[in-house]
């Protein structure tokens, strides 16, 4: 559910980094990478003591970030990185992951079934799903004129929310409200279709607050914004402050994210990788991340631990997976993904 512009910078990253014993290479510990505040803040010493592994965490901003890194080193320094589903599909088509042993993660017993049927990776043969959730358009209802239903509410919007919208800059997710406005897959490659695209984007930026993908929802709950772009999972963050706030998915559909759990093939303690994602996946965990991060979790024991209040407060935390597989998930683009870089910077340096 981050972001997606990690060939140049990894190949500008220096040959120095993949230099050096690896502190991954130490005897029952690993280390691995995530983003900040993404798991419990003591699940690492809790595992330790569990297990004896000692765990490293290293905390990326982006998955740009850490896939310049794990491309430039070619995966040395880390075991487990958590990444969202295109570039966890990268890294298995660059050999930078290793196959997953179902066998060494009892724990893959908790997820949904639809969490074992993930179009970039049936089987989880090289990726373990850890949260997954929708984009759309979250809104003051208080402030808007009836309920946003299309992606075009945001792009061709009505004279009284112009000026008061943001959007996402990341590539796949800016690129993807046009596309679906269009109704184009969120996985278009087609040129002429991202150059269409991008014309429409352009032009709605005119009608824009801002571009934002971390303090949205704040602008929500001030008043300086009526209707943003946004994960279901930020939006419930807007809830939380105000409940006039509410969050839909548009008629034309929208993408299904998912963010994983990835064994990197460099790891020599793939044994203690495997331990951890099974510690991970423990009803427990998923609990506390969909209770304290706000995000739904493709662990069924862990979403069936969750008081009803609070899916009450937050009803998207409700969707059913059935549900969320009707929306189309998001895919590597492979050689396309320069030009929706290219794209987006050419959007977002308009005039």
């Amino acid at each position: 559910m981050k972001t997606i512009k990690w060939v140049a910078s990894a190949l500008a990253i220096t040959a120095a980094m993949t230099s050096g014993t690896s502190s991954s290479l130490a005897e029952n510990k690993i280390v691995i990478s995530n983003w900040d505040g993404y798991m419990p803040a003591d699940l690492p010493e809790k595992f330790q003591a569990e297990t004896g592994i000692e765990v490293e965490v290293a905390l990326h901003a982006t998955n740009e970030e850490i896939m310049g890194k794990v491309v430039a080193s070619q995966g040395r320094g880390y075991d487990v990185l958590f990444v969202s589903s295109p570039f966890a599909e990268a890294l298995n088509k660059l050999g930078l992951s290793s196959a997953v042993d179902h066998g060494q993660i009892p724990n893959m017993s908790n997820l949904y079934a639809e969490a074992n049927d993930l179009a970039y990776d049936p089987g989880n043969t090289f990726s373990v799903p850890y949260a997954w959730g929708t984009t759309g358009l979250c809104y003051r209802a208080d402030l808007v004129d009836g309920e946003p239903s299309s992606w075009n509410d945001l792009l061709q919007p009505a004279d009284d929310l112009k000026g008061k919208i943001t959007m996402l800059a990341t590539d796949r997710w800016l690129m993807a409200a046009g596309m679906l406005a269009k109704g184009y897959s969120v996985n278009e490659t087609d040129e002429a279709k991202i150059a269409e695209v991008k014309d429409l984007l352009i032009s709605a930026k005119q009608n824009l607050l801002a571009y934002d993908d971390t303090t949205f929802y704040s602008k929500l709950t001030s008043g300086e914004a009526s209707l943003v772009h946004a994960w279901d999972g930020w939006c419930n963050y807007g809830i939380a402050e105000n409940d006039q706030i509410q969050y839909v998915i548009p008629e034309e559909g929208t993408d299904l994210w998912v963010d994983t759990m990835v064994i990197t093939e460099a790891s020599e303690n793939k044994e203690a990788a495997h331990a951890f994602i099974n510690y991970v996946l423990g009803a427990e965990t998923g609990k506390w991340v969909a209770e304290n991060i706000l995000y739904k979790v493709p662990n069924q024991a862990a979403m069936s631990a969750l008081d009803a209040s609070l899916i009450e407060s937050f009803p998207n935390l409700g969707l059913e997976p059935a549900e969320m597989m009707k929306q189309e998930q998001l895919r590597d683009l492979g050689q396309a993904q320069k030009a929706y870089s290219k794209a987006v910077t050419e959007i977002t340096a308009s005039n």
